[in-house]
């Protein structure tokens, strides 16, 4: 799998961690584009999840890929999912985002900052973006989550 950009964006919650998997992805030579926000000021997570959504579903390649952080991780990660071919994971495994990737063929993981430490963070996005889709018996079934 080739990545070409890795969308980013959170909530007031989720910046601080935002900002260090932004640095952390950077360093390992990923291209980031950051959606916001600037700072950790009360925010909504609508309107960084959407964005970060249409910004991976406008790329036809499908080699864009993204980050979503708010506090628990459920309220932007729903957002996100309300795209058609967005996949977007909640995790705060390693093992929950490698599956994410393998069986459900995610674009997006969805991390939750009030719920997991940064260490935990690196370990969910580096096996995240280093795991393929595995295909044969699981693509049917990722082909069946679009209900339109």
């Amino acid at each position: 799998m080739k990545i070409n950009k890795i969308a980013i964006g959170s909530d007031h919650a989720g910046f601080e961690l935002k900002e260090k998997i932004k640095i952390h992805l950077q360093l390992k030579g990923f291209e980031i584009v950051d959606f916001g926000p600037s700072s950790a000021e009360r925010t909504d997570y609508p309107d960084y999840a959407h964005p970060v959504a249409k910004f991976i579903t406008d790329d036809l390649s499908g080699n864009t890929f993204g980050v979503l952080i708010c506090g628990s991780g459920n309220g932007i990660n729903m957002t996100a999912n309300k795209h058609q071919q967005i996949r977007s994971a909640l995790c705060w495994m390693y093992e929950i985002a490698e599956l994410a990737r393998q069986h459900n063929n995610a674009n997006i993981i969805t991390l939750p900052a009030r719920y997991i430490t940064f260490e935990e963070a690196k370990k969910c996005v580096d096996i995240f973006f280093s795991t393929d889709f595995e295909g044969g018996r699981h693509t049917e079934r990722v082909n069946k989550i679009s209900c339109c």
